[in-house]
């Protein structure tokens, strides 16, 4: 890793101030570092759901419930211990709720950080998040770009909302800035913060995760805004990328477009971990297990032992390779008939947050499969392709992932895919088997104990797909041992401290270095 980037500074864009309630979730104890940290997402770690058969006058028709997941478990503790805050969208459109401060306050969350909502029309939640999250970063980086639509409009919304958020994140910091506090960026929304924090004199550090995968310079160069948005990357003082390959691309993108700032860019690779523990203790309660004898009773319930049950849990979006999936099975079950009636897949298709008209194309093209499938193949008893177009909770996930034989994960692109981690760590008896995309950012760390695939190719695919189903459980035991290891060592805390500690010695050598000067 180098040191720090510079950046180009751009025209400003005119936009209006909102009132910005500021919400406190829970004191913080004594004792803290001097620096705070402030972390800055798409979201904020809260549900915001309306209340059925309520009136959303005054906020009475709203319900708030802390958020799960990985993230927010990992920098929980570290929020706690250094004052922090984390900055977000609430979820909701302002017109949607227009008494948040009554709505939020009655937010519960344990941690002793506080939450700064920011608020976002319709129509920039419309153009920013559906369109270009939607429809320019997400399939650009995920090596889609025939799905991209370079509408003017959504760069602009996307400057104006990174102009929001960096007024509330400038509002927070000047209320008890100091030299060491540091704003952690998680978002590819946010790309530009940094610009804008600097635009509005904050001078405190910044450091940005991006938790997809960062795309090779020819389609990086398709982006009719590429200057700017490479710029407002390099405006951050650290930049963190899931694997060395999207690093590599993140250089040669500078090295392209701004050779200047090789010197001074300061990047590194990250990898992206899960709470291992805590998907270990949840997957070994009693009810899980349970849940998983049923699943498997109903699904094999009277046939001769030896049926084996393979998963995949996927969002409807083009760059899970849902279809390719399908067909990879379908390949499977052509190629090798002893799998006739043994061998049964549940996929799980879960909706997506933006409605776009081509993932209701890409729902039609599943669903279709899936009907191809199971009316080719299928038999009295047997139904080759058990289809869920749903999000199961935590306690059925985990309950699938302990019932499953076979885990198969096959993204066209990824920047982690931290699915396949779940899958290895809810794995308690060592038994399960992970076939895995060589395109996902996991398989750079699970290689050893899963079979990697090339998802385009259906043949080798389904030849992986076999081996799966036919290994000794020895094979099994040995292979999984070696996923559960790795993703135990490398969890999600890990990653918190690695980029952390990265971006804290920085600080330092730089700070040693102004004292030589002077």
């Amino acid at each position: 890793m180098s040191a720090n980037a510079a950046v180009s500074a751009f025209p400003d864009l005119a936009v209006a101030d909102s009132a910005v309630p500021d919400v406190r979730l829970a004191e913080p104890s004594a004792g803290r570092p001097a620096g705070r940290l402030v972390v800055v997402s798409d979201r904020l770690p809260i549900v915001l759901a309306r209340k059925d058969g309520l009136s959303r006058e005054n906020g009475r028709g709203w319900r708030v419930s802390p958020a799960g997941g990985a993230l927010i478990s990992a920098l929980t503790p570290v929020l706690r211990e250094r004052r922090g805050v984390w900055i977000g969208w609430p979820g909701a459109a302002s017109e949607e709720v227009p008494e948040l401060r009554k709505v939020l306050a009655g937010a519960i969350q344990e941690g002793g950080f506080s939450l700064r909502p920011v608020l976002l029309d319709a129509e920039e939640q419309r153009l920013c998040y559906g369109g270009f999250s939607g429809e320019v970063v997400w399939p650009l980086f995920h090596d889609l770009p025939a799905d991209c639509s370079f509408e003017p409009a959504h760069w602009q919304a996307f400057l104006r909302v990174n102009r929001k958020f960096a007024r509330v994140a400038a509002r927070t910091l000047a209320r008890g800035a100091a030299g060491t506090d540091l704003v952690w960026v998680h978002d590819h929304l946010l790309m530009n913060l940094a610009v804008e924090l600097r635009r509005l004199g904050v001078s405190c550090r910044t450091a940005f995760f991006l938790h997809l995968p960062f795309p090779t310079p020819d389609l990086f160069l398709k982006l009719p805004w590429r200057e700017r948005l490479l710029a407002g990357l390099l405006a951050f003082d650290q930049v963190g990328f899931q694997t060395e390959r999207d690093l590599a691309n993140f250089l040669a993108c500078v090295r392209l477009l701004a050779p200047a700032a090789l010197q001074t860019v300061r990047a590194g690779a990250f990898p992206i971990g899960v709470d291992a523990r805590q998907i270990e203790e949840r997957a070994a309660r009693p009810e899980v297990e349970e849940r998983a004898a049923a699943l498997r009773a109903a699904l094999f319930g009277g046939k001769p032992r030896g049926c084996k049950l393979v998963i995949g849990v996927d969002r409807i979006d083009r760059a899970k390779g849902i279809p390719e999936k399908l067909r990879a099975f379908a390949e499977a079950l052509t190629r090798y008939p002893q799998l006739h009636e043994k061998v049964t897949l549940v996929q799980v298709a879960v909706p997506s947050r933006e409605s776009l008209p081509r993932r209701d194309v890409l729902r039609a093209e599943i669903e279709r499969l899936v009907g191809e499938i199971n009316g080719y193949f299928g038999r009295p008893g047997w139904v080759p392709v058990h289809y869920l177009h749903r999000t199961l909770d935590p306690e059925e996930l985990l309950a699938y992932y302990r019932a499953a034989d076979v885990a198969l994960v096959t993204p066209l692109k990824a920047g982690m895919n931290l699915g396949a981690k779940e899958y290895c760590a809810a794995n308690l008896e060592n038994r399960g088997a992970l076939v895995l995309s060589e395109f996902a950012g996991a398989a750079a760390q699970l290689g050893d104990g899963a079979l990697l695939v090339n998802p385009f190719d259906a043949q080798g695919t389904a030849r992986a797909l076999r081996r799966a189903l036919r290994m000794t459980d020895r094979e099994r035991a040995v292979r999984m041992r070696k996923l559960r290891d790795e993703v135990r060592r490398h969890d999600v805390s890990w990653w918190a401290g690695s980029f952390l500690a990265s971006t804290l010695a920085e600080q330092t050598q730089r700070a040693a270095a102004l004292r030589q000067a002077r």
